[in-house]
C-alpha cells in the first residue's frame, strides 16, 4: 500500500508540472540606426516659347494675253503686258502686322519710241489687333492702308474696323467667316496738282463658307461722301462741273476652290470666281463715255461697272518646309466697256500665265 501511495503521487507530481505555462524569457534585440539620405530631385518641363515674328513673301510674274477679237485700247489698255509682284506680310507682334504689295507693269504694244512702262502700285498696310471690346464679343482692328497708284495718284486711309463674325448665323451648311463693319476716312489726291479728294464714309465685308468648295463676299467699299479739291466734269459744258457728291461701290463675288491632285510635295488646284467687279454709283453723273477709249468723253452717266468670270489651275511645289513654287495658267471673261449694257457682244476672254515662289519664315 504505501508503494501504491508512492507511485500515484509521482505521477500527480508530474502531472502538476506539466500542466503549467512556460513562459519563454524576453530577448532583446537592439535596433541598427536608421539612416536618411536626401537626394535632389531635379524636374524637367518645355520651355514655353514666346512670340516669334511670323510671315511670307512672294514673288511672282504674270503675262496677260490680248483680249478676245480686239485691238489695243479700243475697249482697254490692259491687255498684252507683263507684271511683276512682291507681296508679303509680317506678323511683328502677337497684335501688330505689315502687309505690302509692289505691282510693275510694262507693255508689250508700245514702239520703240513709246515708254513700255506702264507704272508701279504700291500698297501698304498696317493692322493693330485691339482684341474684344469689354465683355463682348465683337473684335476690334484699327488699319492705316497706304497707296501710290500705277498714274501717280496717292491716297491713305484709316479704318476702325469692327468684327461681329461670333454674333453671326452659322451651321453645318453655311458659315459666317467674316462680318466686318469698317467707318473710315480717305485722303486721295494726285502728284503736282490740287486734285484731291476728302471721303468720309463706311466699309462693310461680309463672307460665308458654303459647301463643297463654294463660298461668298459681299463687300461695300465703300458708301461714303465726296469732297473734290477740283470739280468733276459732269457733262458736256464747259459749266457742268460739282465738287462733292455721294459714292456708292458695292462688290458680289461667288468663289469655288478644288484640289484636283496632291501628295507629299506636288498639288494641282483648281479656283474659279465671278461677281460684280466692282459696281459704282454717284450721285452725279461723273462717268465719261466716248466712242473710243482714246478720245474725249461724249455723254456722261452716274454709275459704271465691271462683271467678271476668270478660272485658274495652278500646280505647286513643295521644295522645302518654307520654300514653294508654282505656275498657273487661267483666263477670264470681262465685260470691258465698262457700261450699263450687258449683251454678249460685250463680253470677251483674256487668258493669262503665270510663275512663282513663295517662302515663309
Amino acid at each position: 500500500m504505501r508503494k501504491l501511495a508512492l507511485l500515484l503521487g509521482s505521477l500527480l507530481v508530474v502531472a502538476s508540472a506539466s500542466a503549467k505555462e512556460v513562459v519563454p524569457a524576453p530577448v532583446v534585440v537592439e535596433e541598427a540606426p536608421v539612416q536618411v539620405i536626401e537626394k535632389e530631385v531635379i524636374v524637367y518641363r518645355d520651355k514655353e516659347e514666346g512670340f516669334r515674328p511670323n510671315g511670307y513673301v512672294d514673288l511672282s510674274l504674270k503675262f496677260m494675253g490680248k483680249t478676245e477679237n480686239h485691238d489695243y485700247a479700243d475697249w482697254h489698255t490692259r491687255q498684252d503686258y507683263s507684271q511683276t509682284q512682291l507681296v508679303g506680310n509680317l506678323n511683328m507682334t502677337e497684335n501688330q502686322s505689315l502687309y505690302f504689295r509692289v505691282r510693275t507693269r510694262h507693255d508689250w504694244n508700245a514702239s520703240e519710241t513709246e515708254k513700255n512702262d506702264m507704272g508701279t502700285q504700291t500698297r501698304l498696310r498696317y493692322a493693330y489687333d485691339h482684341g474684344y471690346l469689354g465683355d463682348s464679343k465683337v473684335n476690334f482692328n484699327s488699319r492705316v492702308w497706304y497707296e501710290d497708284g500705277y498714274t501717280g495718284t496717292q491716297k491713305i486711309q484709316y479704318f476702325a474696323a469692327f468684327n461681329f463674325v461670333e454674333y453671326m448665323f452659322s451651321n453645318d451648311y453655311i458659315k459666317t467667316t467674316d462680318f466686318t463693319v469698317a467707318p473710315r476716312y480717305t485722303y486721295e489726291w494726285s502728284s503736282n496738282n490740287d486734285a484731291y479728294v476728302n471721303r468720309f464714309g463706311l466699309y462693310v465685308n461680309i463672307e460665308h463658307q458654303l459647301p463643297w468648295g463654294f463660298s461668298t463676299q459681299l463687300e461695300i467699299d465703300g458708301l461714303e461722301y465726296n469732297m473734290y479739291g477740283q470739280d468733276q466734269r459732269v457733262g458736256t459744258k464747259k459749266n457742268d462741273t460739282v465738287d462733292d457728291d455721294f459714292r456708292i461701290q458695292v462688290g458680289a463675288y461667288l468663289y469655288h476652290g478644288m484640289n484636283l491632285y496632291a501628295n507629299d510635295k506636288v498639288s494641282v488646284d483648281w479656283k474659279s470666281a465671278g461677281g460684280y467687279d466692282t459696281y459704282e454709283w454717284h450721285s452725279e453723273d461723273i462717268y465719261g463715255y466716248a466712242l473710243d477709249a482714246r478720245d474725249e468723253a461724249t455723254r456722261y452717266d452716274d454709275a459704271n461697272y465691271e462683271a467678271y468670270i476668270d478660272t485658274t489651275v495652278t500646280v505647286s511645289y513643295q521644295a522645302t518646309p518654307s520654300v514653294k513654287v508654282y505656275g498657273y495658267v487661267g483666263g477670264e471673261y470681262r465685260n470691258w466697256t465698262n457700261t450699263t449694257e450687258n449683251t454678249a457682244s460685250n463680253w470677251r476672254w483674256q487668258p493669262y500665265v503665270g510663275a512663282g515662289f513663295r517662302t515663309s519664315f
